[in-house]
């Protein structure tokens, strides 16, 4: 069949709509854009770590165009193009029927870190993660959103181990041309630029604007000719620098953040503070209010209730502390602006307003200049209050304003391409079922008259039917979790690789050759920071060995995972992990992924068969790495902290001790650590190889269908963002 080739004007309009499109980071939740970017260049989507716009700069013209004279590969791109138009114009979303009044006045959102991607490396974390998933959550559902952080042009530092083992950093430069981001401009089509004062000096600052599906989130950047160069170092990299960098920082933030949304026109009806590198926003925030002629105490009190602050860190060395020196240096503007003394204005900061000796945190004045505050689940809400009760001690502990929005992950975002895939054709197959079928679940989706697969997955209809064997078998289920162990093994070796090549050691058969698929995999990648034990379940040793070497039921782990460059224990924590598998009887059952971020996490939350977390209860304030499991069919084995305490229900994973702990540091960890090897000698290696004549593990599979329906769409950003709107955003 002979196809009429696409004329000048058609083929400019296919190619404007892929350039629109890769500078969207809706691309990085939707497979099909994904798939065109790869099939443009499949050795360039590698090679630049799945960055769109980079494609687009690898693919001359000329081969676009040609590209595009092909019939099926136009077809695709049509109806990716289509598909994203239609997303933006859709008019009949939750926000618009739950929250209208928050497109006209949006929540505006503050966090010194997102993370959205791979291709935009701004986050060192979780905390990142979450902000990242919150707006794309807030774009699926059509809630007014705007996102507010930094430009940091060096990101967060890239991992590298050395001979020694020890972990080494090094910095990328990020160039705004080949990132998802675009300038935003003024009138005139020029960059639009603002200030803020900065200790003596005035720090000018431009904004690029990151579209996350229909939510914008700006990015200040600092790095102008006419700023001095320790000013445009303010924007440099994720937490760098000394205590002065960071209070800066937080100034440009929340101060800036705010001047660029009157620059913009934007009124935010709530500015949300995602952990209290922001609070400075308060103090701006007031300081207009005073400029129309209104008093502190009313200023303050009408900026109270515009403003909602959740906390992170259940850790007192996590929360920003500033001297009244530095505050003197640093903050000395809010002074004259506010019409207050040194003293009011570290007394805002302060738990005893009084106490001279006290330094000035960031927590005490988000909790002062907030109308709402809340934890990340429901036993971190109950630890903040028991905090925090010093600045209302009025009260009992739990009378303490401090309540808890349990955070949630993106499905959409952190699932696998595979999975994707694999649920999509479920989804289309929905309909396919005979009439004879009673099943619940089953009638729910024969009356739906179409099917939006991205929207239903974060549906409990959807996952509910994880029960129905008719829906998906055991086969099934238990063939996709091979494929998916496969995926990450091939990855890992690919990882292994090339590191043993930067130092010199092995070759590719001995690579090619490591990894079992058909052992248990146990994954464990996060930060590295010290209450997270790493190392933990290899207090066991011997016994661990055991498992790893026993051919019958053979055990296998893969670790990854950052510490922060200045925490030498966390390093050490690394160090130790690395030389067990190179040194050891684990050499060939234990293994670790350098430079783990968000890619390298997607492949181990979807291969590996358990996801092990054992941080040191109650400090994991909620935890999100465990919640991208389910939707891949891993299973959590987790201390009864964050989130797995409201989650586990003893029959989607394993629990690692009880809903209690020893106060003893060195008692926690010993109990711990023996109560990890009970369960995964007495129920995880049993329930895994417990197999039926067919070589189907019945039980496990029986524990993967309710991780899906229970845990899936309830730990979803989907929840997480219309909670947030019900109880706090809508509510004054």
């Amino acid at each position: 069949m002979n196809h009429k080739p696409l004329t000048t004007s058609e083929l400019a309009e296919l190619t404007a709509g892929l350039h629109r499109l890769s500078k969207n980071l809706w691309w990085t939740w939707n497979q099909e854009p994904q798939e065109i970017f790869h099939d443009l260049s499949p050795r360039g989507w590698t090679n630049l770590y799945h960055n769109a716009v980079a494609i687009l700069h690898e693919v001359s013209d000329y081969e676009l165009r040609m590209r595009l004279q092909e019939p099926e590969f136009a077809e695709r791109v049509r109806t990716a193009i289509k598909n994203f138009d239609s997303y933006l114009a859709s008019k009949d979303t939750w926000g618009a029927q739950h929250a209208p009044e928050l497109l006209q006045n949006p929540v505006a959102y503050f966090s010194a870190e997102f993370g959205f991607h791979e291709t935009l490396p701004i986050a060192a974390g979780g905390l990142g993660m979450l902000a990242g998933d919150h707006a794309k959550a807030a774009s699926d559902l059509g809630l007014g959103f705007v996102g507010i952080t930094l430009f940091y042009r060096e990101g967060y530092f890239q991992q590298t181990v050395n001979q020694d083992n020890w972990q080494t950093e090094f910095y990328a430069y990020l160039k705004p041309q080949n990132l998802p981001i675009e300038p935003v401009l003024n009138a005139n089509g020029e960059p639009l630029v603002c200030s803020v004062k900065v200790a003596q000096s005035t720090v000018s600052f431009r904004a690029w604007r990151a579209n996350v599906g229909r939510c914008p989130v700006y990015l200040l950047d600092a790095n102008l000719p006419e700023n001095e160069p320790h000013q445009r170092d303010l924007t440099l990299r994720v937490y760098g620098g000394d205590t002065t960098t960071r209070v800066m920082q937080e100034i440009l933030l929340g101060v800036g953040g705010v001047r660029l949304l009157r620059e913009l026109g934007l009124q935010p009806s709530t500015f949300h503070m995602n952990e209290g590198h922001a609070a400075f926003l308060t103090l701006e925030l007031a300081r207009e209010k005073m400029a129309e002629g209104k008093p502190f105490a009313q200023a303050w009190a009408e900026t109270k209730q515009q403003c909602l602050f959740t906390t992170h860190t259940p850790v007192e060395a996590g929360h920003d502390r500033f001297s009244s020196d530095l505050m003197g240096f640093a903050a000395n503007k809010f002074c004259a602006n506010l019409k207050l003394s040194h003293h009011e204005l570290m007394g805002l900061g302060r738990v005893n307003p009084a106490d001279d000796h006290e330094p000035f945190c960031m927590t005490v004045l988000a909790l002062k200049g907030s109308r709402a505050a809340n934890g990340v689940s429901e036993l971190h809400g109950a630890v903040s209050r028991e905090m925090w009760h010093c600045l209302y001690p009025a009260g009992k502990v739990d009378d303490v304003p401090i309540g808890h929005v349990t955070n949630g992950i993106h499905v959409a975002g952190w699932m696998k391409g595979t999975v994707r895939r694999f649920w999509r054709k479920k989804l289309g197959a929905a309909h396919e079922f005979p009439d004879t079928t009673t099943s619940e679940t089953t009638r729910f989706w024969k009356s739906k008259p179409s099917i939006d697969w991205e929207r239903e997955i974060n549906m409990p209809e959807f996952w509910s039917r994880m029960a129905d064997p008719t829906f998906i078998s055991d086969e099934e289920l238990w063939s996709l979790r091979y494929r998916l162990r496969r995926e990450l093994i091939e990855f890992t070796r690919r990882r292994l690789l090339l590191q043993g090549q930067r130092l010199t050691q092995g070759d590719f058969i001995t690579f090619d050759h490591m990894l079992n698929p058909d052992a248990l995999t146990i994954g464990f990648a996060r930060r590295f920071a010290t209450y997270k034990r790493a190392p933990l379940i290899f207090q066991q040793f011997e016994n661990i060995v055991k498992l790893a070497h026993d051919k019958r039921r053979p055990v296998q782990f893969i670790f990854a995972g950052k510490a922060h460059p200045r925490d030498d224990e966390g390093k050490r924590f690394i160090q130790h992990i690395i030389h067990l598998s190179k040194f050891s009887d684990l050499k060939g059952h234990l293994f670790f992924i350098e430079n783990y971020d968000v890619h390298v996490a997607r492949q181990m939350v979807s291969g590996c068969d358990v996801w092990l977390n054992n941080p040191r209860r109650p400090l994991e304030a909620s935890g999100t790495s465990g919640m991208k499991c389910g939707c891949h069919g891993c299973l959590n084995m987790s201390i009864m902290d964050g989130w797995w305490r409201e989650g586990y229900d003893g029959t989607n994973g394993f629990a690692i001790g009880d809903d209690t702990h020893p106060a003893n540091i060195e008692e926690q960890d010993r109990r711990d650590s023996a109560n990890t090897f009970k369960v995964l000698t007495e129920e995880v290696i049993p329930c895994f190889y417990n197999r039926d004549a067919t070589g189907i593990p019945r039980q496990w599979l029986q524990k993967v269908r309710r991780a899906m329906t229970t845990l899936v769409p309830q730990f979803s950003t989907w929840r997480m963002v219309q909670e947030y709107t019900r109880k706090f955003y809508q509510a004054k």
